[in-house]
């Protein structure tokens, strides 16, 4: 009888400890971050972590918004680990965020992942790939309020990247996998010098 109390609240244990660790994310307020307590500060502003900050319309409309006082020109880069060209074009979007960093350029990686893969597929992928870029996952029920806010013209395809420059103006779009080289001609225009 002792046995099976112990085993029963062994088992009790460790179903609890599993449910703890698949419960989803809760979608936080409008605009706001996560608050996932995970070690280490949300990721913002060249903070650089294991943590992918989540966001919703409103907080990718602050994004695209821009801080008047931000004179940096601002590259956005849509993905999701699930699309070939994403997958294809990030090694060179992590090499060109490595080299125009430290010249002013503010790059922010925003995912269009499931928000179920917030703490697995995309920090994982994101290690592999050593990226040090600000990375958020935009998660929306509907999403072509989100693809209206960025750009009428886009039709939502992935991956899909943006270069703005210091006025908040679109000085560069591109449709699939990046040319590396078409992009860096447009950053250097806006960050004044070659790498």
């Amino acid at each position: 009888m002792r046995l099976r109390l112990l085993t029963s609240l062994a088992i009790a244990a460790v179903i609890s400890a599993l449910v703890g660790f698949v419960t989803p994310a809760q979608t936080p307020p409008a605009g706001v971050a996560s608050t996932n307590k995970s070690p280490g500060p949300l990721v913002l502003d060249r903070v650089v972590t294991n943590e992918v900050a989540e966001i919703d319309l409103e907080g990718l409309k602050k994004i695209l918004q821009r801080d008047p006082k931000d004179t940096r020109p601002l590259l956005i880069n849509f993905w999701a680990t699930w699309c070939d060209g994403c997958r294809e074009e990030f090694p060179d979007l992590v090499k060109i965020d490595n080299d125009y960093r430290d010249k002013g350029l503010n790059f922010v990686s925003i995912s269009l992942d499931d928000v179920t893969e917030i703490k697995t597929a995309v920090p994982e992928f994101l290690k592999s790939m050593k990226a040090k870029m600000s990375v958020v996952l935009l998660n929306v029920k509907d999403p072509e309020p989100a693809i209206h806010a960025v750009d009428a013209t886009w039709d939502g395809a992935l991956p899909a990247t943006y270069l703005y420059d210091k006025d908040g103006k679109v000085v560069f779009k591109y449709f699939g996998a990046i040319k590396p080289a078409e992009l860096r001609s447009a950053i250097d225009k806006q960050v004044g010098s070659k790498p």
